[in-house]
């Protein structure tokens, strides 16, 4: 298994608990697959530099897990498709 970093950022113009449901979710299918140390951190709402799909902010989101290459390319799917994520990045962390 290795180490991965998350980041992704959802649409700051949904309601506060759908922003946060969709936080969750990406944690509980971690979770649900037995990724080790799995970390959720709220980064707060922040304005973007460029706009993204013509929205200016978004919440961004830290996931912190060690697991394998299949529960990333899965979760990487889900998120390319999830219309309240606007962009994520999964990062591989050296050891």
């Amino acid at each position: 298994m290795n180490k991965y970093e998350i980041m992704f950022i959802v649409k700051a113009d949904l309601e506060e608990k759908d922003v946060k449901d969709a936080a969750k979710t990406y944690e509980s299918l971690l979770k649900d697959v037995k990724a080790k140390s799995v970390s959720l951190k709220d980064l707060g709402s922040r304005k973007f530099a460029h706009p993204i799909k013509k929205e200016v902010r978004g919440y961004y989101y830290l996931i912190n897990a060690e697991c394998n290459a299949n529960t990333i390319a899965e979760l990487d799917r889900r998120m390319r498709i999830d219309e309240r994520i606007l962009r994520h990045l999964i990062v591989k962390e050296e050891e």
